[in-house]
């Protein structure tokens, strides 16, 4: 017997309604929450409101991280229940086409898919004007190849992800290289940012966890972290965000011989679903000009 299914968001967390605004503006919520929830349940309904933007037939970019595991499980599962029909997925790690094919998504590529309807995936930050920090996980490069060719990209995020300058959790921004003479391309880096206060960056080992620690020295003689391209990540770190000019530093980055990506998605996002502390979820809206 098919199991029951409801189309809509899994009201066993209860959220008011979705609210829309263009900056995180105050908000008074019209039912408040029973309790305080978890920042995984935080991540759930962002992820779970996203998935309500899917439509039967579409090419969808399959996000890689915590909160996206949300989205692809609800996905699957509409896919299941006959909700959905006829989706088909992108994903942008290998760890996502796993997750994804676990839920019962059919995948593809860019090659047979290079226009997605809509992708659906988390950020490590978020500023005002919807840019973003991504890539702690390490598949930066592929989700900004199949983010960039998006009609759609809605972010889902908790609260804790806002910040007011890219950089400002203190936390990495990570830089893809090609190992081939990384520790050159590291110096490079390094000049780049030279004299910036609070500025330091290393190579990512194996053992280094992104999303939790900041700039320490330990594990230097570790092996280094490889990414689903066979590439190395340099994290950069800031102390008190990047300062200056966000493009301009994008092609700074960009133009040092040896360097793949950085994870800095600039102008990519359409929409960011944020599910808040204070158990509100708000929609942030790209500015058009």
């Amino acid at each position: 017997m098919r199991a029951a299914c409801s189309p809509t968001l899994d009201m066993a967390i209860p959220l008011p309604r979705l609210l829309h605004s263009d900056r995180l503006r105050p908000a008074v919520a019209t039912t408040p929450p029973a309790a305080a929830l978890s920042q995984d349940e935080l991540k759930r309904v962002a992820a779970h409101r996203a998935v309500e933007l899917v439509e039967s037939g579409m090419v969808l970019g399959l996000g890689t991280g915590s909160t996206a595991a949300h989205a692809l499980d609800r996905i699957g599962e509409l896919l299941r229940c006959g909700v959905l029909r006829d989706v088909v997925g992108i994903p942008t790690s290998e760890w996502a086409a796993a997750r994804a094919a676990a839920a019962g998504i059919p995948l593809a590529d860019l090659n047979t898919h290079p226009v997605v309807d809509l992708s659906i995936d988390g950020a490590d930050e978020v500023d005002p004007a919807l840019n973003l920090v991504k890539g702690r996980g390490g598949s930066l490069l592929r989700e900004k190849m199949v983010e960039g060719a998006s009609r759609r990209f809605v972010v889902i995020v908790d609260e804790s992800k806002i910040v007011s300058r890219l950089g400002g959790s203190g936390l990495a921004v990570p830089v893809e290289v090609i190992p081939f003479g990384w520790v050159l391309t590291l110096r490079r880096l390094r000049s780049l940012f030279d004299g910036m206060p609070g500025f330091n960056l290393k190579l990512r080992t194996a053992s280094t966890d992104a999303k939790a620690s900041t700039f320490d020295e330990n594990g230097a003689e570790l092996e280094p972290f490889v990414t689903d391209n066979k590439n190395y990540i340099v994290d950069l770190f800031f102390e008190d965000g990047i300062h200056g000019d966000l493009n301009l530093i994008s092609d700074e980055i960009l133009r040092i011989t040896g360097v793949v990506e950085h994870g800095m998605f600039l102008g990519l996002a359409s929409s960011a679903i944020i599910a808040r502390n204070d158990g509100m979820v708000v929609m942030m809206e790209k500015e058009t000009k």
